[in-house]
Formats: C-alpha cells, structure tokens, sequence
C-alpha cells in the first residue's frame, strides 16, 4: 500500500478512536508515544483539587488601604510577603514571583489610583545593561539606548569605569557627546579640525562636551573615574565609535609609509590589529603641562572649551526641598543644544510637576530613590520607580515629578536637547492665570487657588495633611 494511504488510513483510524476514549498504540517501529485523549477536554474521570491560595501570609505597607487616588508611596521594606493591593483594588498573589523587584518597582505592584492607560516604558537601571568589559582590567561600559526604552529616540546613555592609568582608546563619534563625571578624576584630551589642542583634568561634578567629530581620548587618574556620557542619537551604540586601533589597522601598510613622510614599512609592525577600546596604560604625569603639547594654530579658545568645571558652580535655584545647578550653552558655549540640571531633592520633596516645550528628557540617578509620575495626555498616566544607576525618558511635552521617597537626598540629572534650560511650572502657570479660571475649571475653593504661587518652585518641600 502506498505510504500516502497509510496516513490517510492511520489518521482515520486515531478520529475513530478519540471519539470513543481510545488510547490507540503507534505503529510497530514508530517512536511516537500513545496519544491519551482523556488528557484532552472534559472527562468525568478528572477531578479538582481545591487550594486555598488566597490563605498566605502578608501585612500591608502604611497608607495601601488609602483611597487609590490619595496615591502615596508604598514603602514595602519590612513588609512581610508585598500584595498588589491599593485601596479597594487590586487581590492577593500566592506567586511564583521574585519580591526584589516589587520591592525596587512598588508602584509598579500597587500603582496609584491616579495611574491609568498606558504610558511608553521610561525606566530602564543601568545594572541591566550588558557591560562591555576593556582589556587587562582597565574598566569597562555598559549602555542604554533605543533597545531598552524605544521612546527614546533623542539620546542615549554610557556610564564607563577607567581605572587608574587606563584608556579609553582615542575615538570620535558621529554624534554629539556630553558627559558628566560621576566620581573620580579623569585628564581629557582633543584636537580640533583647526588644529588647535585641549587637555584639562575634571574631577567628580565636572562636565565635558565634544561635538561630532572632534577626535579625543580620555585616561583615569588616581583612583580611577567613573563618568556617564549623554549622546544625541537614541539608537547610539559604543560598538558604533571611530577608534584609533581601527584606523592604523584598516590602511595599507604602504599608505602610512607615504602618509607619515616616508617612514619605513616595519614602524607599523606592532600596530595593534584592531579595537582596543578600553586598555591599561602609562600613567598620566602630575603636571599636565607635560602633555600641553600646542602646534601653530595654538590652544582651544577658553570661550570654546570644552570643559566645564561645574563641580565648583553655585546652584542656581536653592529651596527647602533642595537645589539646582544648571549647565547649558549660556554658560558652557561649546554644548549647543545639550542642556542640564544638577537636581538635589530632599527626603520628602519633590521636584515640582512640569513639562518641557521643545524637548524630551533623559535623566540618570546619581543617588537616593524616587519616583516619577507621567502624564502622557488621552488619560493616560503612570508611575515609576527609580534608584541609583537607574535612566529614564520623558518625551517633550508629558507632565512629570520627581518626588524623593527614601531617607537620603535624591540627586539626579536632567538633560534636554536645547539652547537653555527651560521648564512650564504647573504650579506658576495656575498661579499666573485669573483665580476665577481655575476655581471654575478645577472646582477648587477660592481659599486654595489664593495659596497658589506665582513664581516657579522647582523644588517644593511641605507635608500632607488630611
């Protein structure tokens, strides 16, 4: 009989079977296990075993019984076995599940009742990143980009570790590259398509600027540096730089000869063969001056530098609840179009609930916890929750707060991609509006619209009352 009767036949044979519960064996020689239909479906033989798994062990967190919409902070520290439980929503869950991450993410287990909709991922911690690890232990980076939080299409982070002595290899980008030194001392060297050189050592709260382009290298001091590097491209990826090693490696042996004068073809016997991204190196000397090395078109102009030592700047908003430094193109003229804030916030404070008009915001978290809520129009709205090393994205135009809700500062950086630094204060603009307006929009008490403000708070710090 031909083999495709024989399927026909075999298939018939199993429809037979099922409709009368048969458990019908294989084929001499076939491998295949006997199908056992009763596993399918309704069957009188099988019987419900009852669990009780709403009987687990739990305790609420202060204030989860409140009202959804009150929407305070649950801290679920110390807090046996976390529900996802707020107000009168939510129920029980007996797992499986891992209770880290409820207790990093509580608004994201119990979120507030003002939460609703969908609102793009704007979270994403550092410590998820896939770390690029350099040579011979000098350091190592790791990023975020568009592949972790697809909104954000504007720029994309680096936070990088060079230990003491350490490169990262000369380079340039295609991109715009701001950076902020998060600790440590690091000395930074350019040369510029003038011909004009560069080189100046920053320490922890320092900042750095190259435009597209301008070749630089970077090497830790004493101690080491860790920095963060802010790019304008949001699908920016450090496998994507210009790199020294590269270059030497990808040219005919014969055209360096010619390139550099003549020189004889076995000076470029030991060029590296290719990446060297981060590597152990000399140690940088003391005195910077050893490495001022200056040609006819003389240094950088100072007005163009491309440092700023703003570990040493006086904020420019200082408040109850914290302070504010900003860096941008009015005091650091060569970072056109990257604009930043230094944020402090107290414990308890918040920086104030406002929205950018023609820029989206990245941010990293220096220290503390917080947590941000963002309102994305439509109704939509969400909360999340930040730590140290964690970034975030807020697309231009979206509401959103940082409120502090740990027992140390919060410190953190916001960066825009414009020529100063500029926020809409939700705050001074009800503040600024006729009291009438907002009493008959709002359905508010004209006692609570006349303790409206009619200056910007940036950061406010005051506790709730009933």
């Amino acid at each position: 009989m031909p083999s495709q009767s024989c399927s026909r036949l075999l298939g018939t044979l199993l429809a037979v079977a099922s409709l009368h519960h048969i458990a019908l064996a294989a084929p001499t020689g076939s491998s295949t296990a006997p199908v056992a239909t009763n596993l399918l479906g309704f069957s009188p033989s099988n019987t419900v075993k009852n669990e009780d798994t709403d009987n687990i062990q739990y305790a609420l967190a202060a204030g989860q019984t409140d009202t959804g919409t009150i929407g305070a902070f649950l801290d679920f520290n110390n807090v046996e076995n976390p529900q996802p439980i707020r107000g009168t929503k939510g129920g029980t869950d007996p797992g499986p599940r891992t209770e880290a991450y409820d207790l990093l993410n509580p608004d994201k287990l119990a979120p507030p009742g003002s939460d609703h909709g969908n609102v793009n991922n704007a979270q994403w911690p550092m410590g998820l990143s896939h770390m690029k690890l350099g040579l011979g232990r000098a350091g190592w980076s790791r990023q975020q980009n568009i592949d972790n939080i697809p909104t954000a299409t504007e720029m994309a982070g680096v936070d990088m570790r060079l230990e003491e002595g350490a490169y990262r290899e000369l380079h340039w980008h295609k991109a715009a590259e701001w950076s902020y030194v998060l600790n440590g001392s690091v000395r930074v060297e350019a040369v510029n398509e003038d011909g004009q050189t560069f080189v100046d050592d920053l320490n922890a709260g320092d900042v750095w600027f190259f435009p597209p382009g301008v070749p630089h290298s970077l090497q830790g001091l004493k101690g080491g540096v860790e920095f963060l590097l802010v790019f304008d491209d949001g699908s920016f990826s450090e496998d994507n730089t210009f790199l020294a090693s590269e270059l030497f490696a990808t040219q005919p042996r014969e055209v360096l000869s010619k390139n550099f004068g003549g020189l004889p073809l076995s000076a470029w016997a030991n060029i590296p063969p290719g990446e060297l991204f981060i590597f152990p190196g000399t140690d940088a000397p003391a005195d910077i001056s050893e490495q001022n090395i200056v040609g006819s078109a003389g240094l950088v102009p100072t007005q163009q530098s491309y440092t700023y030592h703003s570990s040493k700047a006086t904020p420019n908003h200082v408040t109850a609840g914290g302070t504010v430094t900003i860096i941008d193109p009015l005091v650091f003229p060569i970072a056109s179009e990257f604009s930043a804030a230094i944020v402090t916030v107290k414990p308890g404070a918040i920086r104030e609930i406002h929205w950018h008009t023609s820029s989206d915001e990245w941010n990293f978290f220096i220290a503390g916890s917080a947590r941000i809520g963002i309102y994305a129009a439509q109704g939509n709205a969400r909360t999340f929750d930040y730590h140290a090393g964690d970034t975030g994205y807020i697309p231009k135009s979206m509401t959103h707060y940082v409120e502090n809700v740990g027992q140390d500062d919060v410190i953190f950086i916001e960066v825009l991609q414009a020529d100063h630094f500029s926020d809409i204060s939700v705050g001074q603009w009800v503040g600024l509006l006729p009291p009438q307006i907002v009493i008959d929009t709002l359905n508010l008490t004209n006692e609570t619209v006349s303790q409206f403000k009619k200056e910007k708070q940036y950061i406010v710090q005051g506790d709730v009352v009933a």
